[in-house]
């Protein structure tokens, strides 16, 4: 039996096919996209006989919903391991710890503008690249001695920086509408 005479056998088993794939897959839905995705595959073959065309048929409509259980499973695994990784809404930044860790991030910029040369040099290497004190007192013609008081120089004057900044909040960094509400008294 050649292409046409499958495509009729499908078209006469298409409901006792969609009954199959429904019990096979738990829903209607799924099984009308089971169904056509056997209507093209029928369409794809070459015109070669096949003996059986119903067993034909109910063996393509069995693999397809193994497959699609399969498929279904596997997404739902890698769905349930997404929403895994995924952070709480607790853990994600609010806009006023955005906005504080932006104007902290612009003050340590300019903190490190402000700095002497070496100094600055010492600490972006260190933080920045990761290079190892020894690597840098090499660089800078200095002492791993004389990089580690560079470092604590550096980071001293960052913190009087942001400490400088958020002191008109009591140390506590809050947006200027609240910063106003606490004047107003």
């Amino acid at each position: 039996m050649g292409d046409e005479g499958l495509r009729a056998v499908f078209l006469v088993q298409r409901p006792v096919l969609l009954r199959l794939l429904t019990a096979r897959l738990g829903n209607r839905d799924d099984a009308e996209d089971a169904l056509q995705d056997m209507w093209l595959r029928i369409d794809q073959l070459a015109e070669q006989p096949i003996a059986q065309p119903a067993a034909f048929l109910f063996r393509v409509a069995a693999n397809l919903a193994t497959d699609r259980r399969i498929a279904a499973g596997r997404r739902g695994s890698r769905d349930a391991g997404w929403m895994e990784t995924q952070p709480d809404a607790g853990e994600m930044p609010d806009a006023e710890r955005t906005l504080v860790a932006r104007s902290d991030w612009q003050a340590v910029e300019e903190t490190i503008a402000e700095m002497p040369e070496r100094m600055a040099t010492a600490l972006r290497l260190f933080r920045l690249e990761q290079r190892p004190q020894r690597a840098i007192a090499e660089q800078l013609g200095i002492t791993v001695s004389g990089v580690e008081k560079l470092l604590q120089r550096a980071y001293k004057k960052i913190q009087e920086r942001l400490d400088f900044d958020g002191a008109g909040s009591g140390g506590a960094h809050r947006l200027d509408s609240e910063r106003g509400s606490d004047r107003a008294g």
